[in-house]
């Protein structure tokens, strides 16, 4: 069956599946979910679909009614938005996730690592409620990745998260060091931070205070909560 031969059946599972089911979509789906409306944004998502397979999904999710590409008031900038319909596609995507970290052996999970779009994601979930009241810096470094991949910055300031792949300048408050298998495990909540501290998988330096209150302001995976299940 080639990509676009469909399913030939009147069911709304085929249905629905020839629009969702070719590769990428979903996850398309998940990061509009998210929130992400630019097609820059979109791609920091979905590192590893390249531009042009990106622009090909979109403008079939649009032909599709799950999505609206709209104009900004100013002219300069395309965004993506949910309709109706894809809206309502939320307790689906999330529902797979929900069922991914029950039931998919964490073996397998932690086998797909990729820092850009872990930190994308900790960017996204991290809550500056428990960060001191001015901007803070972070760094988090893979030593054990290709030296352009090793380093990344979260900059909070004033509640607004910013997210560098290059040293922004400015005070660093906290370094964050250790392997990236380690940190993905924290995030995806099957390792607790403490735990990997003491192991020595990660060694965290600089303020106290946020040190200690990594676990709060780090944010995990929405799909952390869920725990998983034996097979």
């Amino acid at each position: 069956m080639t990509e676009h031969a469909g399913y030939g059946q009147f069911c709304p599972v085929a249905m629905a599946a020839e629009i969702l089911c070719s590769r990428w979509t979903v996850l398309i789906v998940r990061e509009l979910i998210c929130g992400t409306t630019r097609f820059n944004d979109l791609r920091r998502g979905v590192p590893r679909m390249s531009p042009a397979l990106l622009s090909k999904r979109l403008k079939e999710l649009e032909q599709a009614g799950v999505i609206e590409a709209i104009r900004r008031n100013d002219g300069t900038a395309l965004e993506y938005h949910l309709t109706r319909a894809g809206r309502d596609l939320e307790p689906l995507v999330m529902g797979l996730g929900i069922w991914g970290q029950r039931w998919v052996e964490s073996r397998l999970s932690l086998k797909n690592l990729d820092p850009s779009l872990l930190m994308w994601d900790m960017r996204r979930h991290l809550n500056p409620q428990p960060l001191p009241p001015r901007r803070c810096t972070i760094q988090f470094l893979y030593p054990e990745l290709p030296t352009n991949r090793q380093s990344w910055w979260l900059v909070v300031d004033r509640g607004h998260v910013d997210l560098c792949n290059f040293d922004p300048g400015f005070d660093l408050d906290l370094l964050v060091t250790g392997d990236l298998r380690s940190m993905t495990a924290v995030w995806m909540g099957l390792a607790p931070i403490r735990s990997e501290i003491d192991a020595g998988r990660l060694v965290v330096d600089g303020d106290p205070v946020i040190a200690k209150a990594m676990q709060q302001w780090l944010g995990l995976s929405p799909f952390a909560p869920h725990a998983r299940q034996a097979s």
